[in-house]
């Protein structure tokens, strides 16, 4: 295939991750006509898509068996089976590790690709990171692996995930897409890939655009999700109900969007360092990212301040954090999804095992084998809670049966402000 034929129905589509971002884009793109290899290194997972079966909320299971009837479905956990392809979209995570971006699951995404690269195919990155790493990163590891130049012999490009597992509304399918491209022809490329994927794509000049679009995007919710819960700290100081205020504060019809605090932020919006980012210093730091990194430090010790406030709640009915029950409510990031990735769900239960107690955690959504080793799973029910010393909502899931836990739970700390009753108390 030259580099001046657009990609078209038919074409063979790799899709690396098949989580929350990737499967929706594999599903879609059988549905469209692409014969697709969805490759995870994850082999539970591997193994439940070639059984049929969906573990992310939004696909169902007869999505799965309807794509793999086509013949044009080949979940893999081995590079080796991608052969050759037209197109390839990485969707792996880049999670953050002491304020810096981890670029392991990326790189070996790449370099697992680069062999099977041929003249004239396209490779999109949708990770969640930051300016300069499609062209400093995923290009050189694709020129490397394969013999071959970027913008002459092959397309790449960067087209950000906007996915929202769980959101009923913006899917996929139908949020705008932004495309864009290492050169002019890899944007034509690029883009006619997702036009018959997407309802909508938006071209950005340059992929450093698009890369600072997605960092904006993110940015500006971990920025506000900072200040709300920073109200939140600061309102039980004063005694003062901060879900109140914020209702309050919501009927202001212009400049002010509401954002709900929480135990923490996690899923595939990726955090800014403080340094703005530090590692890429000193060509690019001269200035601080103060903003955003004080943000990410509020929300990334939101689980600390949680913890500290259940055990004071615990010392209050003269019980002590250490030999305590303590009942979890959700573990994934978001609610209505199981996406485990960087959920504050995750530290927190860390933090507890620290101090001593004895976890469980009520979650349908999240895969068993992702569950944190010091935490049981075990299904909602009266024996349950009333054998918990605290129940903890991190994640209000729908499927929850809230009247339930208002009505046998002890203590409810409820981070999600979900729950009634004088036994409750609100982060």
């Amino acid at each position: 295939m030259s580099r001046d034929r657009q990609l078209t129905e038919h074409t063979r589509l790799v899709v690396v991750g098949q989580g929350h971002v990737g499967l929706p884009v594999a599903m879609r793109a059988v549905s469209a006509g692409y014969c697709v290899v969805g490759l995870d290194v994850d082999a539970v997972r591997v193994w439940s898509l070639k059984a049929g079966r969906s573990y992310v909320d939004g696909i169902g299971d007869v999505d799965v068996c309807q794509a793999l009837a086509t013949g044009r479905y080949r979940p893999t956990v081995c590079y080796d089976e991608i052969e050759t392809f037209d197109a390839a979209i990485i969707t792996v995570p880049v999670p953050v590790r002491n304020s810096a971006p981890d670029f392991g699951f990326l790189e070996s995404a790449v370099e697992g690709i680069a062999p099977q690269l041929r003249a004239g195919a396209t490779v999109v990155l949708e990770s969640a990171c930051y300016p300069g790493t499609t062209e400093e990163i995923v290009v050189p590891l694709l020129e490397k692996g394969s013999g071959l130049a970027a913008g002459t012999d092959f397309s790449v490009g960067y087209s950000p995930s906007r996915a929202r597992p769980g959101n009923p509304k913006w899917t996929f399918e139908n949020t705008p897409k932004l495309v864009s491209g290492v050169d002019d022809q890899s944007l034509v490329t690029v883009r006619a890939l997702y036009d018959i994927l997407v309802d909508k794509t938006v071209p950005v000049e340059t992929v450093r655009e698009a890369e600072l679009a997605k960092l904006l995007e993110d940015t500006f919710e971990h920025v506000n999700l900072a200040l709300a819960n920073e109200m939140a700290m600061f309102a039980h100081q004063l005694d003062v109900d901060v879900w109140k205020a914020i209702d309050a504060a919501t009927t202001k019809p212009f400049g002010f969007l509401a954002f709900q605090p929480g135990p923490g932020v996690g899923g595939h919006c990726l955090p800014v360092g403080p340094g703005c980012p530090p590692w890429r210093a000193p060509r690019l730091a001269e200035r601080d990212f103060r903003l955003a990194g004080l943000a990410n430090d509020l929300n990334e010790h939101m689980p600390d301040y949680l913890v500290e406030r259940l055990a004071a709640a615990l010392e209050a009915r003269q019980k002590d954090l250490s030999g305590s029950v303590i009942t979890l409510l959700g573990l994934a990031a978001e609610a209505n999804t199981g996406d485990i990735g960087e959920s504050p769900a995750l530290r927190v239960s860390a933090l507890l095992a620290e101090r001593g107690a004895v976890l469980r955690a009520v979650d349908s959504h999240v895969e068993p084998h992702r569950c944190p080793a010091a935490v049981k799973l075990v299904e909602l029910s009266e024996s349950c809670l009333r054998q918990a010393d605290a129940v903890v909502l991190l994640t209000d899931h729908d499927d929850i049966d809230y009247e339930l836990v208002e009505r046998e739970s002890q203590l409810a700390f409820d981070t999600r402000h979900r729950l009634r009753g004088s036994q409750v108390e609100y982060l």
